[in-house]
C-alpha cells in the first residue's frame, strides 16, 4: 500500500473511539486517573533563583533529570507508528504518558512563573527525518515582545523535550539569546538583527529539557542524510502565568488529567492553528475538523 493510500485508509470515526487508539499503542494509556501524578524535584531557592535569573538574562535554560520518570521508548513507538500511518505525530498527545512529562516539569514551571500557571493549548510533537532532509519549525517567536512583563521577566514559557538524541545533523533546536538579541523585547522584535556567532546551537539528549521564554528567537534546524540513527522525534508544551489574561482558550489546569473527548477538541485545534508551519493533505485538514467539534 502506497503513503497516500495509508493517508486516507482511517475513517475519521476511528480517531474518535479510545479502542482504535488503545489498539494502536497497548502499552500507553488514555485519560487515565494519575495522568499528571509523576514526581516532580524540589528545586533549592537558590537554583531556583539561578534559573529564573538565566531566563530573563539569555531568555532560556537547559535542564537535565538524567531519566524521565515516564519511559520514552513507547512513545517514541507510536509516533513512528504515526508517521507511518500518514499521522501527525501530535495525535500522541491522547496518551497520558506525554502528558506526563509536563507534569514533571512542574517544579521548574512554578519557579519561573509563580505557583499559580496554567498549561495552554497549544503544543506539538515532530519526527524529523534526516533522510527525507526534513526540518524542524522555521525561526520564530513564540508570542514576541507582548509575552514579557515590565521587569523583563516572562508571562509564558515553552518547554520543549526530545525523545530521541537532537544533533545539529538530524535538527536540533537552535537559538539567539536574549542578552544578543538588539531587538529582543522590543516592538521592533519581528526585524530580526544578528550576528552568525551569537547563534547558539542546542543538542539535547533524552533526559533533558529546554525552556524558552516566548520573546526569543529559535528554530529547528534543518537536518542531513548524514545524520546517523534516529530521527529527532520531540514534542513541545506551553504554559503562562494565572494572573494574566489568557493567551490561548481553553487553558488547562497542570494538576487535572483530560478527559478523551478533550484530548481529541485539543488534537483537533493544534492541527487548525499550526497549519501555517507544514502544508497539509486535505483529509488531515477534515480530521482536524471532526475532532474539534466531536462532542
Amino acid at each position: 500500500m502506497t503513503l497516500d493510500a495509508l493517508q486516507t485508509a482511517i475513517p475519521v470515526d476511528d480517531l474518535l473511539k479510545p479502542e482504535f487508539w488503545q489498539a494502536l499503542a497497548p502499552a500507553l494509556h488514555i485519560a487515565g486517573a494519575s495522568a499528571y501524578v509523576v514526581p516532580a524535584p524540589f528545586i533549592p531557592e537558590e537554583q531556583a533563583n539561578y534559573l529564573r535569573q538565566l531566563v530573563h538574562d539569555e531568555g532560556y535554560l537547559h535542564g537535565n533529570f538524567g531519566q524521565w520518570h515516564t519511559p520514552l521508548s513507547p512513545i517514541i513507538e507510536v509516533i513512528q507508528q504515526l508517521k507511518n500511518r500518514g499521522l501527525l505525530p501530535v495525535f500522541a498527545f491522547v496518551y497520558d504518558e506525554i502528558w506526563q512529562l509536563a507534569g514533571q516539569l512542574s517544579s521548574t514551571i512554578s519557579c519561573l512563573l509563580g505557583e499559580d500557571y496554567w498549561i495552554l493549548p497549544d503544543f506539538w510533537a515532530w519526527h524529523i527525518d534526516p533522510q527525507h532532509a526534513e526540518a524542524g519549525w522555521s525561526p520564530h517567536r513564540d508570542k514576541g515582545y507582548r509575552s514579557l512583563l515590565s521587569n523583563g521577566d516572562p508571562s509564558s514559557l515553552t518547554a520543549w523535550i526530545p525523545l530521541t538524541p537532537a544533533t545539529p545533523l538530524n535538527g536540533c533546536m537552535y537559538i539567539l539569546p536574549a542578552d544578543r538579541d538588539p531587538v529582543y523585547g522590543t516592538i521592533n522584535d519581528k526585524n530580526w538583527q544578528l550576528l552568525y556567532p551569537d547563534i547558539r546551537a542546542l543538542p539535547a539528549n533524552p533526559g533533558e529539557f529546554i525552556i524558552w521564554n516566548q520573546a526569543v528567537l529559535h528554530w529547528g534546524s534543518h537536518s542531513s542524510p548524514r545524520a546517523a540513527g534516529q530521527p529527532r522525534i520531540s514534542c513541545a508544551f506551553e504554559f503562562q502565568r494565572a494572573d494574566i489574561p489568557a493567551w490561548n482558550q481553553p487553558l488547562l489546569a497542570p494538576n487535572k488529567a483530560l478527559d478523551f473527548k478533550q484530548r481529541v477538541r485539543l488534537i483537533g485545534k493544534q492541527i487548525q492553528q499550526y497549519q501555517h508551519m507544514y502544508p497539509l493533505p486535505a483529509h488531515l485538514l477534515q480530521y482536524a475538523e471532526s475532532m474539534v467539534n466531536f462532542r
